[in-house]
């Protein structure tokens, strides 16, 4: 299995809380908000596509106790072409403070993530 990423970056490099404006304000970050409706229909093409294509999906805590709230709980976010992708496959997300993943399909990974001791 291949491990690919999807980085959202702005030309100047932030790459923190471009969902919500209130998305992970920590150490001052002002910009929250930053690319919640942007994009044309062929970058959201690529974007729709990408997730169609995975065979699983790795998320941090944060990120996917964002999602499962959202692409996973929402009936018209889950009805979506990328909501489908993410209900079907296989979810992994990696949390030493997760205890009850409430998504379906889902694995907590715990311990060191470079395969150290469990």
């Amino acid at each position: 299995m291949r491990l690919t990423t999807m980085t959202q970056v702005t030309i100047d490099g932030v790459m923190q809380g471009n969902g919500a404006a209130s998305d992970d304000r920590r150490n001052g970050f002002e910009r929250g908000g930053w690319a919640r409706g942007k994009g044309d229909d062929e970058t959201r093409t690529f974007i729709t596509q990408a997730f169609q294509r995975a065979e699983a999906f790795l998320f941090g805590r944060r990120t996917y106790e964002l999602f499962a709230g959202s692409w996973g709980a929402i009936d018209q976010m889950r009805a979506h072409p990328i909501g489908v992708a993410l209900h079907e496959a296989p979810k992994y997300v990696a949390s030493t403070t997760l205890t009850a993943p409430r998504w379906q399909d889902t694995t907590v990974l715990r311990g060191d993530p470079r395969g150290g001791h469990q």
